[in-house]
């Protein structure tokens, strides 16, 4: 596929503080990229450097072929949305769309033709005699989003835009998002702390821990295999069940083993052999363990501790093994506290992990 932003040998210092080191990154021409993490990860720093609202200390960056690691963002052809929806208040929506196009001197006829199908396309053809005080949150973003859409470029950068929005507001702009990306096919770059946003957003995932991407891959892979322990625990909620212990030898089998009580590991697709004494960690996300129901020879005691009515679903935190964890199960099956279980591992679908360097196994 062709690259649309190509970033080599990345590195960015505040001072004495490294926040990016030697990040590499080629984002595919039409593709929407999720930049994910928590706070402080560099994730807006990354995005910052690629709009050139931030000089970089190593490296370059390419958009569309062009080293632009020096040109001004104007210069860069990029539209950027940012968390706040940073609206002229005396301006009207027409106004503020048609703003940057006056100062860059697009032509009269050209500037109505964009304003006309950025509103048709987010649906805010009633509100362009308005000001910002007259719309609510979801139609400012919406005018924000338009602003970057009537510059006709190559590449929009998303930082964080739905996050002043409340959640009935955010899931239904999401939906937004997808849909224009889908009618655009422009490349997309988005950065989010909210893991449901990049799920459902995102053709590939970059999850980003102090300043590296720890995993980059389709939101199925990053989900179903997770590259290390920091991917698994931050991917999910709740998030995937840890049970740390070791591999032993059982009769000519490998098993795990944790506070006495065995695994079995068939069915998972190891990338490596497994040895007899090596510290791992198991994980196993809520839904892939099965209550009283459909259970294989294997089978685990377990007892509940608190249940969590969630509507469609059912959470129950539980006691197993000397561990506390999670199982999502059906809105309409239920077990109060001290209800006695049998459980079911799905190995296909677990996780193994190195103990020592945290990595898939």
């Amino acid at each position: 596929m062709t690259s649309s932003v190509s970033i080599k040998d990345l590195s960015l210092d505040f001072g004495a503080i490294t926040v990016l080191k030697n990040l590499n990154l080629e984002i595919n021409d039409g593709e929407f990229l999720v930049l994910l993490g928590s706070s402080g990860c560099g994730k807006s720093t990354l995005l910052n450097c690629i709009a050139g609202l931030l000089d970089i200390t190593e490296g370059q960056i390419f958009i569309k072929g062009k080293n632009v690691t020096w040109e001004e963002p104007k210069d860069r052809g990029i539209g950027m949305v940012f968390q706040s929806y940073a609206l002229y208040p005396q301006m009207t929506v027409e106004k503020n769309l048609s703003f940057g196009l006056h100062v860059a001197k697009v032509p009269q006829p050209e500037i109505d033709k964009r304003i006309a199908r950025a509103a048709e396309i987010l649906q805010i053809q009633p509100l362009l005699k308005r000001k910002p005080a007259e719309l609510s949150g979801g139609q400012r973003q919406r005018v924000a989003i338009g602003r970057a859409l009537v510059r006709d470029v190559d590449v929009f950068l998303f930082d964080e835009p739905l996050s002043n929005l409340d959640a009935k507001l955010r899931s239904e702009l999401r939906v937004e998002i997808k849909r224009l990306h889908q009618s655009l096919k422009n490349t997309m770059i988005y950065v989010t702390h909210d893991q449901i946003e990049a799920l459902t957003l995102a053709d590939r995932i970059a999850i980003m821990k102090s300043g590296i991407i720890q995993q980059l891959d389709d939101p199925t892979t990053i989900y179903n295999k997770p590259r290390n322990l920091f991917v698994a625990g931050f991917i999910g909620s709740p998030s995937m069940n840890f049970l740390r212990g070791e591999l032993v030898n059982r009769e000519g089998k490998i098993v795990f083993a944790t506070n006495d009580v065995l695994f079995s590991l068939d069915g998972y697709e190891a990338g490596e052999r497994l040895e007899a004494g090596r510290k791992v960690v198991l994980g196993v996300r809520p839904e892939h363990i099965k209550v009283n129901e459909g259970l294989g020879a294997e089978t685990h005691d377990a007892t509940v501790d608190i249940e969590e009515p969630m509507g469609a679903d059912n959470l129950l935190w539980l006691n197993h093994a000397g561990h506390t964890m999670s199982v999502r199960i059906n809105g309409a099956r239920r077990f109060g506290p001290g209800s006695r279980l049998k459980l079911g591992f799905d190995m296909t679908l677990a996780s193994l992990f190195d103990a020592q360097t945290e990595l898939r196994i």
